[in-house]
């Protein structure tokens, strides 16, 4: 790809992405959507759920119970609004890219079945619902203690799309069961990170090298509670594009295994 065709001037909107983790018998799994194949951003790819933060998620009025907005503002080094925003989107992408609904009817229960909620998350998805008016209008309790704060990584400058995304991880709650069930994705899967990351070096899957990244993070723990217990630094990773060999390259943190398993494309063009 040629200088070019860069767009240095694009800045970055906030996202947020959930790493969602079960226990299994080979150790914690992941659940992942490959995105539909010619989307703008990320087409083809293999990810976990997320998305973009939306002007309403800093306006949401929701019931909330878990660490407060500054608990999380101060964990991930932004002003109060932002970190509200951050948390909302979380739970809301989770919900509409999977029906994953980290809520429930009191602060100390969650709900145990959302296929109730198919029409809701229809409407959401679609943006004729907001996610506060979901919640109020089923009495439900956002609930934040389910969230753990876990990575940042901003798309490098040049994108022509560009994110600064907050990832997150969450146990899957009991009895409700993600699906694929958005106009997103095309596939989706739970894999444990050993055979997730084998799916791509084998050519099956691509990955992004934050995708990538936290599937070798989340490989490290032996169970979903020592994940949750886990408190990870949260630096922001800024990767950078480079030529190498007329070929355009993204350098970030603990690459050389990315790249030693064969080059793979930061983001479709």
């Amino acid at each position: 790809m040629a200088s070019h065709d860069l767009h240095p001037d694009v800045p970055p909107k906030d996202a947020s992405t959930v790493i969602l983790v079960r226990d299994s018998a080979s150790g914690p799994e992941v659940f992942l959507l490959r995105r539909v194949g010619g989307m703008a951003f990320a087409g083809g790819m293999t990810v976990f759920p997320g998305g973009g933060v939306d002007p309403q998620d800093a306006e949401a009025d929701v019931a909330w119970t878990g660490p407060p907005v500054s608990w999380w503002a101060e964990r991930f080094g932004v002003d109060e609004a932002k970190a509200k925003a951050l948390v909302c989107a979380a739970v809301r992408e989770t919900f509409e890219e999977c029906g994953v609904l980290l809520a429930g009817p009191t602060a100390e229960t969650v709900v145990a079945d959302t296929t109730g909620y198919a029409d809701a998350r229809r409407r959401l998805e679609a943006r004729e619902l907001s996610f506060s008016e979901f919640l109020a209008s089923e009495n439900l309790v956002l609930r934040a203690d389910l969230l753990r704060p876990w990575a940042n990584w901003i798309t490098p400058v040049g994108e022509h799309r560009r994110y600064d995304t907050r990832f997150f991880v969450a146990a899957a709650p009991t009895g409700q069961v993600a699906d694929g069930a958005t106009s997103e994705a095309e596939e989706v899967a739970w894999q444990t990170p050993e055979q997730a990351v084998a799916d791509w070096s084998q050519g099956r899957t691509m990955l992004l090298p934050p995708t990538w990244t936290q599937l070798r993070s989340i490989d490290q723990f032996d169970s979903v509670a020592d994940v949750l217990a886990a408190q990870p630094e949260i630096p922001a990773i800024l990767p950078t594009l480079y030529e190498e060999d007329g070929s355009l390259r993204v350098r970030f943190p603990g690459q050389e295994p990315y790249y030693a398993a064969g080059m793979h494309p930061w983001a479709e063009r």
